[in-house]
C-alpha cells in the first residue's frame, strides 16, 4: 500500500500508540501540550468528520491552511490527507474551497467564499469567547464528532494532497520525501526531535511533523524557543529527552 501523511500516522499509531507523539511548547505563555499517538488520531478523526460530514468537503478540493507551528495545525494536515483535501499551507483563500484560520489570520481568511473555521490556538484547545464573524468555531464544532473515521471515498495517493511554498506533493510524495528527510536527520523508532522551524516551507514542515511520523518517532515542537538560553534550553532538552534537532 503506498503510504500517505494519513497512514504515517495510522502506522505509528499501531506501532506506538501510547508513546508521546507531538509534544507542543508555547514560552510564550508556559503551555505545554503533549498528545500521544491515540490522541492525536482521536483529534485527526473528529477533525475529518468535521470536514466530510458538516463541512462537505470533498477529495480534491482545496483548504488554505493559515496557522502556524502548532498541534492543532497537525491535527488539520492530517485530517486533509485522511479525507483526500489539498492542505494548502499559507494558501490564499480567494482560491480556497474553505479556509482554517488562526487568530492572526481571520480577516484575510474572510477573502475565502467557502466555509471557513476559526482556530483560537488557546491553551488546551479552548474555544473563542465569542465566534469570530464569518467563522465557525473549531473548539466548538469539533468535540460532538464520531471518534471513528472512514471516508465517504477512496483517497488516491497519487492525486494532489499538500501544498507548501509554491510546492505541490500527492500524498505518496509527501510520505516518500518525509521517509528521506527522516534517514537523512538519522531518526529511528524512538527518536525525539525537537523543532523550532516555522511550517511555511517543507523542510519545517517535514522536521515539525511528517518526518519524525515517518520513522515511528516523536517531535517537541517548540515555534518559540528563542526565548530559551543557557541552562533553560539544556533543561528543555533533557526534560523532553531530545535526541535530535533540526
Amino acid at each position: 500500500m503506498t503510504a500517505t501523511p494519513y497512514s504515517l500516522l495510522t502506522s505509528a499509531l499501531a506501532a506506538n500508540p501510547t508513546h508521546p507523539l507531538i509534544t507542543y511548547y508555547d514560552d510564550t505563555t508556559g503551555e505545554r501540550v503533549e498528545l500521544s499517538a491515540v490522541t492525536t488520531a482521536n483529534w485527526v478523526a473528529k477533525t475529518a468528520n468535521l470536514l466530510q460530514g458538516e463541512l462537505a468537503a470533498e477529495p480534491g478540493d482545496r483548504a488554505a491552511i493559515l496557522l502556524p507551528a502548532h498541534w492543532q495545525t497537525a491535527v488539520w494536515l492530517l485530517a486533509c490527507s485522511a479525507t483526500g483535501v489539498v492542505a494548502d499551507v499559507g494558501g490564499d483563500p480567494k482560491s480556497a474551497d474553505l479556509v482554517i484560520a488562526g487568530p492572526d489570520a481571520l480577516g484575510p481568511g474572510r477573502a475565502c467564499s467557502g466555509e471557513r473555521i476559526a482556530l483560537g490556538l488557546r491553551p488546551l484547545g479552548a474555544r473563542f469567547p465569542a465566534p469570530p464573524e464569518g467563522y465557525r468555531d473549531y473548539a466548538v464544532e469539533v468535540p460532538g464528532q464520531p471518534d471513528d473515521f472512514a471516508p465517504f471515498s477512496p483517497v488516491d495517493p497519487g492525486s494532489p494532497a499538500l501544498a507548501v511554498a509554491g510546492e505541490e506533493l500527492t500524498g505518496a510524495e509527501a510520505a516518500a520525501r518525509a521517509a528521506a528527510d527522516a534517514s537523512e536527520l538519522g531518526l529511528a523508532n524512538g527518536s525525539r526531535l525537537l523543532s523550532a522551524r516555522p511550517w511555511d516551507s517543507w523542510p519545517g514542515l517535514s522536521a515539525g511533523l511528517l518526518a519524525p511520523l515517518a520513522a515511528h518517532g516523536s517531535v517537541v515542537l517548540c515555534p518559540h524557543l528563542d526565548r530559551l538560553e543557557g541552562a533553560a534550553l539544556e533543561k528543555r532538552h533533557t526534560d523532553e529527552r531530545v535526541t535530535h534537532v533540526a
